[in-house]
C-alpha cells in the first residue's frame, strides 16, 4: 500500500499519511509484504564539479549555435540539429525497518545530427554523449567531431545495401549493447519469470555461451547514465552477474520476485515517477571486455559486415528471436574492412546467436550508450547499455 506526495514539507507528508492510513483500513486482507525490507543509510551525490544549470540560458543557446554554425558550414549538408538536455533529480527513501536514502542526480546529454542530400536523396548519421555529469558532455563535441559527422552522412548517400543472408558480424560497441538490453536484459528482468514471460526461466543455470561471455547489470558504474545510489525499495545497486563465463546465472530483482524465488533483492526495483508502479528494470547492461583487437575480430570475420551506429531493437521475451538494426556498417572481406553498407537489420534466434560468439573485444573499446526505456505503460527510465566489439554470426539484410 502506497501514498504520494508532491513536496516534502510538513503538511504534504501529513496528507500522505492520512491518505495512507484511510487506505489500510479499508483493506480487507492483511499480510506482511513480501521479502525483508532494506535498513540500508545510502547518501550518493553525482553533482558534478561544473553543472550544466551554471551555463544558464544563454550560454546553451551560444553552444547550440556555435555548433549548429559547424555543421552548416559542411559542404553537402543541407540539415542539421545541435542538442543539449540536462536533468536533476534528488530522491529520498525512508521505511519503517530503519532506512534513510538520499541522493542527487545531474544527468547530461549532447547530440549532433547531419543531413546530406543529394539529387532529392537524403541521408543523416548523429552522434551523441550521455553520462552522469556535466558540461564535460559539451567539451565531447568538437569541430573534428562535427566534421566526420557530417563525412559519414555524406558517403551514406553513395552506399550499397548490405548483403542478405546468415553470415558473420562484427557489432561495435553501441549495437553490442543494443543486443544486450533488448535481447537478453528483459527477459532477466524476474517478475516476468513470475508471469512466465521469458524465454531464459528454464534455462537458469545452463550454459548458453563461451567460457568467455560475461553480461552484467550494475548500477554503480561511476558516471554511467544509468548509474544510481539505489533503487526504489532503498536497496543498493550493484554488479549482478547475468552470464558468467557463459553460463546463465541470475536475474534481476526486486523484493517481490527474490521473496518468491528464493533470491535476494539486486537493486533493481525502479519506477519512473512516484506515482508510477515500481517494476523490475535494467540499470546499465553490458558484455563486459576480453582480450581480441577490433583488428583481430575482423580477420577471425574473414568475410561478413561490421554492424555500426545502432538505432532501434526489439525484444521477444517469449520466443527468444531478436531484431537489431543499424544506420550503417562496413563490408568484411578477406579479413580486411572494405565498402561503407547502407543502413541493415541484424535477426535471428538469441541462444543461437550466444553460442556463436568467437570474440570479444578489448577494454578499450567499452562504452555505455546513454538511453531510455519503457516498461508497463510507457513508463520511461535513463538506462545505459553498452560493451565491446563482438564476433558472432546472424541473418543480416538491408532495413
Amino acid at each position: 500500500m502506497e501514498s504520494a506526495t508532491v513536496g516534502l514539507d510538513e503538511p504534504g507528508l501529513e496528507n500522505a499519511a492520512e491518505e495512507l492510513l484511510a487506505r489500510l483500513a479499508k483493506m480487507e486482507v492483511r499480510g506482511d509484504p513480501p521479502g525483508t525490507a532494506t535498513s540500508s543509510t545510502i547518501t550518493f551525490d553525482s553533482v558534478p564539479v561544473r553543472p550544466m544549470r551554471d551555463l544558464g540560458n544563454e550560454r546553451a543557446l551560444a553552444w547550440a549555435e556555435e555548433v549548429y554554425g559547424w555543421i552548416a558550414g559542411e559542404p553537402g549538408i543541407r540539415f542539421g540539429t545541435a542538442n543539449l538536455q540536462w536533468f536533476e533529480e534528488e530522491r529520498f527513501y525512508l521505511n519503517s525497518a530503519g532506512a534513510n536514502c538520499f541522493e542527487r542526480l545531474h544527468r547530461a546529454f549532447s547530440a549532433i545530427v547531419a543531413v546530406a542530400v543529394e539529387n532529392g536523396r537524403s541521408e543523416s548519421y548523429i552522434d551523441s554523449e550521455g553520462r552522469l555529469g556535466g558540461q564535460e558532455v559539451l567539451d565531447a563535441i568538437t569541430p573534428e567531431k562535427t566534421r566526420s559527422v557530417c563525412s559519414i552522412a555524406r558517403s551514406l548517400l553513395q552506399t550499397k545495401a548490405p548483403p542478405v543472408g546468415k553470415m558473420n558480424v562484427v557489432l561495435d560497441p553501441g549495437t553490442t549493447g543494443t543486443f544486450v538490453h533488448e535481447s537478453f536484459g528483459h527477459g532477466t528482468e524476474a517478475d516476468q519469470f513470475l508471469r512466465n514471460r521469458s524465454y531464459l526461466q528454464p534455462l537458469l543455470g545452463t550454459v548458453v555461451g563461451p567460457e568467455t561471455l560475461t553480461l552484467v547489470d550494475d548500477g554503480s558504474i561511476p558516471g554511467a547514465w544509468g548509474t544510481l545510489g539505489f533503487d526504489d525499495e532503498g536497496h543498493p545497486t550493484q554488479r549482478t552477474p547475468l552470464v558468467e563465463n557463459g553460463r546463465f546465472v541470475g536475474a534481476l530483482h526486486d523484493r517481490s520476485t527474490a521473496a518468491a524465488l528464493g533470491a535476494k533483492p539486486t537493486g533493481n526495483a525502479r519506477r519512473s515517477d512516484f506515482l508510477s508502479q515500481e517494476y523490475v528494470r535494467m540499470t546499465n547492461t553490458l558484455i563486459e571486455p576480453r582480450d581480441w583487437s577490433f583488428e583481430e575480430l575482423v580477420e577471425e570475420a574473414r568475410n561478413g559486415v561490421v554492424l555500426e551506429r545502432w538505432l532501434s531493437g526489439m525484444e521477444d521475451p517469449l520466443g527468444g528471436r531478436m531484431q537489431l538494426k543499424v544506420r550503417t556498417g562496413h563490408l568484411i572481406e578477406n579479413g580486411k574492412v572494405t565498402e561503407r553498407t547502407s543502413s541493415m537489420v541484424l535477426s535471428g534466434s538469441v541462444l543461437e546467436f550466444l553460442r556463436e560468439i568467437r570474440g570479444i573485444g578489448e577494454e578499450r573499446y567499452l562504452e555505455l550508450s546513454a538511453g531510455t526505456c519503457g516498461k508497463g505503460h510507457g513508463d520511461l527510465l535513463p538506462v545505459g547499455d553498452g560493451g565491446t566489439y563482438l564476433l558472432s554470426r546472424a541473418v543480416v539484410g538491408p532495413s
